[in-house]
């Protein structure tokens, strides 16, 4: 299998729409004939850093990249960075508003579940200029 690359735009602010990016990847996972775990694994990670990019930096692009051995993600922001990563990752710690939460959202599980479902997790933020979280998933050979 060659590379495949793909980009979603993410809305910010926008939760009724939120997730669109992360269901148009589970289908394309689905055409490429991938295994369920994989996809399901891949399909998390990607939701969850949509609904953040959504609810805590106004949107941004996610790229999807998939070969023979792993699929990457990348969400990438130009929002307000995270100023204290270790504490983000803390299972339950959340900065999302009033309005995230009467949606069912922000309830820290974000940052947390995409290390969880991934085989890698990186972090790239700078306080005032955005955040890119990059996840690994390796494909089983």
């Amino acid at each position: 299998m060659e590379t495949i690359k793909l980009i979603y735009p993410v809305e910010g602010g926008d939760l009724i729409e939120a997730g669109e990016a992360s269901s148009k990847m589970k289908l394309t996972l689905k055409k490429l004939g991938l295994p369920q775990d994989i996809i399901r694994k891949a399909s998390i990670c990607m939701y969850e850093g949509e609904i953040n990019m959504v609810i805590h930096a106004d949107g941004g692009q996610a790229e999807v990249e998939v070969d023979m051995n792993q699929i990457t993600i990348r969400m990438i922001d130009s929002g307000p960075g995270i100023p204290d990563v270790e504490k983000a990752m803390q299972e339950g710690f959340s900065t999302a508003g009033p309005t995230a939460r009467e949606l069912g959202f922000g309830a820290g599980m974000g940052l947390p579940n995409m290390k969880r479902y991934s085989d890698d997790l990186t972090i790239d933020t700078t306080v005032g200029k955005g955040t890119t979280v990059t996840v690994i998933i390796k494909i089983p050979q």
